[in-house]
């Protein structure tokens, strides 16, 4: 059985993730076929793309056959083949973190996100491409890259969780692991047409996180359907004793197709296309125009409203510069050479800030936080889009203007993404309908309600073409 997802160049392609997984957990296919289709895909497809700096052919298969020979499936990804974003460390497999200074670093255990996959039944494929540190515009690093947009080999996949967003696009995989501080998930997602979640923090618990009690990073899940979304993110969260972020009793995340969530035509729908502080280019605010035009078909009358969010800027640029700083700086000390660009600005903009200045941005951010809490006693879902641009071409590098008009900084491009990031809501990125390149939007709703956004994800999906297309066969990806 074939679905409509298809790889590039091919006319069928694989099957989504949910679908696999019933095949596989009624044995209708063992998890090394998959695994190992998967993998000829990736040799195939990936030359031309580089959306993999490291692929684990002979671990991957040795896993599948293993799961082959259990008495029953592992968990709810039984076989399935994911890819885990190159930051993230996976036992006994190279870790770059798109780094020189971790060229050869092979660790010896698995991040606890990467255990719970395992323990779901996933069976990691390799490693995607990051910018270095996961700092930058553009996937590329001095080991790898730049990885290639399915939809135009030119352009970008955008940053930094480009490889993982490429794969799954592309059909070499159909579920991946991606992070988000800035909007690292969301903006390659809606570059290249897929949905992605970044849940509420502590959804995902991080055990070890350093500094346990802030959560503007946050593990994401990349599909190309909303129920394969879910389906990742169901197997990915859960609390541990040792992130307090994960403390809270969120609701139990429900399938989006779940007769207890709401219909779209009873959710409260706001809309924005820049908070009232992003830079966004023209085509941007056009084709975000007309994708609310569309929503407002399926869900009723959408409201151009968003809360106050003049002090997320310098907000988000000091919290971010002060946590990269401290993370960074002894790391890297008398290695400076090794590193590209982006790493040294943004290790840079760390240097000199006072405790007073860090701490007046923790109260910035609170403020806004509340103003969320706040418009969200009258709204359900506030939809934005999710990058500031469309995609640029990856020899142009960093993102310096929009439509001619120069910017602040390397980050300005994502103020439309980090806005969300510092109050800490979750987001469903979806792609719009379109015959062009991918376009993406940003729902966001309640902390917490993950399982309401995927619903009315999955209505507009199903009802509005709000849906992952295959990129075109003239693409001619691979040898």
């Amino acid at each position: 059985m074939k679905s409509r997802q298809s790889g590039p160049g091919a006319a069928e392609g694989p099957d989504d993730a949910v679908t696999l997984a019933a095949r596989l957990a009624a044995r209708q296919v063992s998890a090394e076929a998959v695994v190992t289709a998967a993998l000829d895909r990736i040799a195939r497809f990936d030359p031309a793309l580089k959306a993999f700096v490291t692929v684990d052919r002979e671990g991957a298969i040795a896993a599948a056959r293993r799961l082959d020979a259990s008495d029953r499936p592992v968990g709810p990804l039984h076989g399935l083949p994911v890819a885990v974003k190159d930051v993230i460390d996976t036992a006994d497999l190279r870790t770059t973190r798109g780094s020189l200074l971790f060229a050869d670093h092979v660790p010896a255990t698995d991040d606890p996100v990467v255990a719970r996959l395992k323990a779901a039944g996933a069976v990691v494929v390799g490693k995607t491409n990051t910018p270095e540190f996961g700092f930058g515009a553009v996937c590329t690093n001095r080991i790898q890259g730049p990885t290639a947009n399915p939809y135009d080999l030119r352009l970008t996949s955008g940053g930094s969780s480009g490889g993982s967003a490429a794969a799954v696009a592309a059909g070499l995989v159909p579920l991946a692991q991606g992070t988000d501080f800035g909007g690292s998930v969301r903006t390659p997602a809606g570059f290249c047409g897929i949905v992605s979640v970044r849940p509420t923090p502590g959804r995902i618990a991080e055990p070890g996180r350093d500094l346990a009690w802030t959560g503007l990073a946050s593990h994401g899940v990349m599909a190309r359907t909303v129920a394969d979304a879910a389906l990742m993110l169901a197997a990915m969260a859960g609390p541990d004793p040792a992130d307090p972020l994960s403390w809270t009793v969120w609701p139990p995340l429900a399938a989006p197709e779940s007769s207890l969530a709401p219909a779209a035509s009873m959710l409260r729908v706001a809309a924005s296309a820049d908070f009232g502080v992003a830079p966004i280019a023209d085509t941007v605010r056009h084709r975000f125009d007309a994708a609310v035009a569309r929503i407002a078909a399926v869900a009723g009358p959408v409201e151009r409203a968003h809360p106050d969010c003049a002090e997320a800027p310098a907000a988000f640029r000091t919290l971010r510069a002060a946590q990269i700083e401290r993370g960074l700086a002894d790391l890297v000390a008398g290695r400076e050479d090794l590193l590209t660009d982006p790493v040294r600005w943004n290790l840079g903009a760390g240097r000199g800030l006072t405790a007073r200045s860090y701490l007046e941005a923790e109260a910035a951010r609170a403020r806004l936080s509340r103003r969320f809490v706040a418009f969200f006693a009258t709204r359900d879902v506030l939809v934005a889009p999710a990058a500031s641009v469309m995609p640029w071409p990856n020899a142009d590098g960093e993102v310096l203007a929009i439509d001619g008009r120069p910017l602040a900084d390397i980050l300005d491009y994502l103020t439309v993404t980090f806005v969300v990031t510092l109050v800490g809501f979750p987001v469903v990125t979806l792609p719009a309908p379109s015959d062009d390149l991918p376009f993406g939007l940003q729902l966001i709703g309640r902390p917490g309600e993950e399982a309401r956004l995927l619903a009315f994800a999955a209505r507009l999906e199903a009802e509005a073409g709000f849906a992952w297309r295959a990129p075109p066969p003239s693409m001619e990806i691979g040898p």
